[in-house]
């Protein structure tokens, strides 16, 4: 089982940017995918970004591709998602989550089976 603690997050105005940080405990890190989803109020939890095992491999959600990118440093077990050209409506609780594989074949949430608590986003018009 991987523990995830997400911090970064904040209040910025829109075009602002923030980075996001998700400190992993853990033996299984390093051969895990990783991903970040949110959720806003009143809506669904929505796949934000996700990275493979390496670092070598990104995927987006289309909302944000361009504006965001997630990398990782196994060193410090630690994932990232640096978020620029930040807008309103990206404003939501961010969660980072740990992949049952290595790589990211597929990203359904219950592709996901370790859960950070999530850190706010917010961005004012």
């Amino acid at each position: 089982q991987v523990q995830l603690v997400e911090s970064g997050g904040g209040l910025v105005q829109a075009g602002g940017s923030l980075r996001l940080s998700c400190a992993a405990s853990g033996r299984t890190f390093s051969n895990r995918a990783m991903g970040w989803f949110r959720q806003a109020p009143g809506k669904e939890r929505e796949f934000v970004a996700a990275i493979n095992w390496s670092g070598g491999s990104t995927d987006y959600a289309d909302s944000v591709k361009g504006r965001f990118t997630c990398s990782r440093d196994n060193a410090k077990n630690t994932v990232y998602l640096q978020m620029k050209k930040l807008k309103p409506e990206d404003t939501a609780v961010y969660c980072c989550a740990a992949h049952r594989e290595s790589l990211v074949t597929t990203i359904t949430l219950t592709d996901f089976g370790s859960w950070g608590q999530g850190t706010q986003v917010t961005v004012s018009s």
